[in-house]
């Protein structure tokens, strides 16, 4: 059996058995719905607090500023809508970026039919916001500036703490999906500026199906799901209880990890990037060289399609994607690449490769060699390239 390269960990991650170890009590043990009374509801209870500090404490935060979710999408829509409902006496306008994850994007485009506007900011070549664009772009009207911590396909960090102090400025709440960033970059929601905040525990080693909301104290807004009195009134619905014991550990895991770990997923990062772009001709990188993740590198290869790479990847036992696994149905070329200025025939040969701490050199080696064959192979059978070839 071929050993599994496992290189899409943007799309998810592999829960991490101590986090699995810490869940298993809270499924046959400690099952109590913790807003019952009794002891056995305490325990789930004492749980649920205990993650909610370490998860607040990874941000600076204070723990009832936390609210658990059931992922980062529901996070997201939960602080557009809520902002724009709460908010719409003083104004009507959003502003947000072309590169966001569609948790957001398709969230704007359904305010729009309720009669909010959202301006959709232009981000340069490397995927970075253009803060003047994003000064011009405020009115009178502004409630809500969304702009994304680091771009779950590019990889680009965004300048947040300068977007942060924009919108503080001008007295406009700031939203960051850092689903991506969380757990990789330090965050620090007071010196950010940031008043939502939102993430998914299966980015960085826990489970699925768990996420939260951070709200800064103060904020008046309204719940997004209604029928029950959890999250302090917030969030109805009883608690993800081993989920969010997951997320907890996975969280204090993660900062306990995050200086060792992140350094090496940058130079393995840097040496695949290297020796690709060294490597492999008609190709380039997507996103900024050094202002990117620590685990993400995203490549166009000419004259070739994304999905016949994949598959041709997937039989040597490498795992990778073309863009955001949330649009792997899709035939259209990424928005994200299109944005920083790609031609729909580059777009479309898109390879996104995302690590994790338990990669090797030796694995990427392995990548890069079957990477070369497998391009090579696909550019033989394009007319394209035939076409490209014979006329220089």
């Amino acid at each position: 059996m071929k050993k599994l390269i496992y290189l899409d960990n943007a799309a998810t991650t592999k829960t991490a058995p101590e986090v699995v170890e810490a869940m298993l009590p809270y499924f046959s043990e400690h099952y109590g719905n913790p807003s019952s009374v009794y002891s056995l509801a305490g325990e789930s209870k004492k749980a649920v607090t205990k993650a909610r500090e370490i998860i607040a404490g990874a941000l600076g935060a204070e723990s009832n500023e936390i609210y658990f979710t059931a992922g980062g999408s529901e996070a997201d829509n939960w602080a557009l809508k809520a902002t724009a409902e709460s908010y719409k006496n003083k104004g009507n306008h959003i502003i947000t970026t072309k590169i966001e994850h569609h948790a957001i994007l398709h969230t704007c485009q359904w305010l729009e039919t309720n009669g909010f506007e959202v301006t959709y900011l232009n981000v340069d070549e490397n995927g970075v916001v253009k803060l003047e664009e994003l000064k011009k772009a405020i009115r009178p009207t502004t409630i809500l500036i969304s702009v994304m911590f680091a771009n779950n396909e590019i990889g680009t960090i965004q300048p947040i703490k300068e977007i942060g102090e924009i919108a503080k400025k001008h007295g406009i709440l700031f939203h960051t999906d850092a689903v991506q960033a969380f757990g990789q970059l330090p965050i620090h929601v007071d010196e950010y500026h940031i008043d939502m905040l939102s993430s998914s525990g299966h980015k960085l080693n826990g489970p699925k199906g768990i996420g939260f909301l951070y709200i800064r104290k103060g904020l008046k807004l309204r719940s997004l799901i209604h029928g029950g009195a959890q999250e302090r009134k917030r969030r109805a619905g009883t608690e993800n209880v081993p989920g969010i014991v997951g997320y907890g550990k996975a969280v204090e895991r993660a900062m306990k990890t995050m200086e060792e770990r992140t350094a090496k997923e940058r130079e393995l990062r840097d040496y695949l990037i290297d020796r690709v772009l060294r490597e492999i001709p008609f190709t380039r990188l997507n996103g900024h060289r050094t202002g990117r993740l620590p685990n993400n590198a995203n490549f166009s290869f000419q004259f070739i399609e994304g999905e016949s790479l994949l598959i041709m990847l997937d039989m040597e036992g490498i795992c990778g994607s073309s863009g955001s696994a949330c649009t792997s149905g899709s035939l259209d070329p990424s928005h994200v690449l299109l944005a920083i200025g790609l031609p729909h025939e580059i777009a479309h040969g898109s390879l996104r490769l995302t690590l994790n701490e338990e990669v090797t050199t030796e694995d990427l080696d392995f990548v890069i060699e079957n990477l070369k064959k497998i391009i090579t192979r696909l550019r033989n059978m394009s007319p394209l390239y035939e076409d490209f070839t014979r006329r220089q």
